[in-house]
């Protein structure tokens, strides 16, 4: 909760705005509500958008596993009490708490050519992992939860350029919500697998990558993931407090651990090396993040209910009907106020609720087919023709502003 009386914690603004919802059933993990899952569906819809134009693919891999796959990847040695675990049939299986062992499997499942490289796997599947119950603290801290994951595998010589390129998306990501991107290296931490060299090699790749993108960095020292060090980019949201989001790793260990392979220009089998990258880091914690920093008064693109069609009197609601159906068919997210309240009731509830545009019709409105648009934020904006509103939201959502 801040510390200004005046802002809201996200768990307030999610039950005042019907968003989300947490219960004693299973602690940790997020009820979507219809309008809470329409702002998750659409930043994730973004990111695929997005991501398909770079070159990246999606996957899907199992929630569940056997825990030999962890032991395979090196990864239970450094987080199996982090991990749900539990025997059937006399073997031991696991929630999956990251997905790079399970892209892996995808990667090694044939012969790969330097050719084919870089693969770039995006995956936006459930993980699981188990967080004391005294630190759970509504979206901010989960036990299930979806990172906007992707694991890119590359030749040595492509290191540079991928991280140049990630950096490039992060920054133009969080410029499109206002965010100031700021970058750290963050080092091997003493608990850490793996060849010293190879560490070295890989911090210098990454400290050369920010050089060349010329963004300024700072340094986390011993702060690295335990198979390898990554850049951790930092934005500080409206009520001046800085949170660790997106990650960019770079990872020699598990290619080795896991034995994967591409057969280079001479012929011979040589290691990838794997990029592992989040942009949003965890949807959940993202979205309770912008919840507070915008305090439910989400951008246009984002906002459940993008406009509301408040109508005067119950004789409106017909017209009211057509043109909610019009905006509609164009994609706009829109509802009508049928109840019989005042207008300054309807127009009121609106505001509450964060719509960010009401359309007043009555009489008047209707012999034009048009509507006078108000803002949540008390702008009136006038008469104006349902296709020229039309516009007027198209407009905004597609600058996603």
């Amino acid at each position: 909760m801040s510390d200004n009386p005046n802002l809201k914690d996200h768990r307030v603004i999610g039950q005042e705005l019907d968003l989300f919802s947490f219960h004693e059933y299973a602690p940790g993990a997020v009820f979507w509500h219809p309008k809470g899952w329409i702002i998750y569906k659409t930043l994730q819809e973004f990111l695929r958008t997005m991501l398909s134009h770079e070159g990246y693919k999606e996957i899907s891999t199992p929630v569940m596993v056997k825990s030999s796959l962890f032991k395979r990847s090196g990864h239970w040695d450094y987080y199996n009490e982090n991990m749900f675990n539990f025997d059937i049939e006399k073997e031991t299986y696991s929630l999956k708490p990251m997905n790079c062992p399970e892209a892996s499997l995808i990667y090694g499942s044939k012969t790969r050519s330097y050719q084919d490289l870089p693969i770039r796997f995006m995956d936006f599947g459930i993980l699981n992992r188990n967080e004391l119950s005294g630190v759970l603290g509504g979206l901010f801290r989960v036990r299930q939860f979806v990172i906007d994951d992707a694991h890119l595998y590359v030749r040595p010589d492509q290191i540079q350029k991928e991280i140049h390129d990630l950096l490039l998306l992060v920054v133009n990501f969080y410029k499109i919500l206002g965010f100031i991107a700021e970058f750290y290296l963050s080092t091997k931490p003493d608990k850490a697998m793996g060849d010293a060299k190879l560490w070295e090699e890989a911090e210098k790749d990454l400290e050369q990558a920010m050089k060349d993108a010329k963004v300024k960095y700072g340094i986390k020292e011993k702060d690295g993931a335990f198979y390898g060090p990554k850049i951790d980019i930092h934005i500080k949201d409206s009520q001046g407090r800085d949170w660790q989001l997106a990650t960019i790793q770079l990872d020699f260990q598990i290619p080795e651990k896991m034995k994967l392979e591409y057969i280079d220009k001479d012929g011979k089998p040589k290691r990838p090396v794997i990029v592992h990258r989040a942009i949003l880091g965890s949807i959940e914690r993202f979205i309770g993040i912008l919840t507070e920093h915008f305090q439910g008064a989400f951008p246009l693109w984002l906002s459940p209910v993008q406009a509301i069609i408040l109508p005067i009197a119950d004789r409106h609601l017909e017209g009211a009907k057509k043109i909610k159906d019009k905006l509609a068919e164009a994609g706009i997210r829109i509802e009508i106020d049928e109840r019989s309240e005042t207008l300054q009731s309807k127009i009121r509830e609106a505001t509450l609720q964060k719509v960010p545009y009401m359309g007043i019709i009555g009489d008047k409105e209707i012999k034009i087919d048009s509507l006078s648009v108000r803002t949540r934020d008390g702008r009136d904006l006038g008469l104006m023709e349902v296709s020229k509103f039309l516009k007027l939201l198209k407009e905004e959502i597609d600058k996603k502003t």
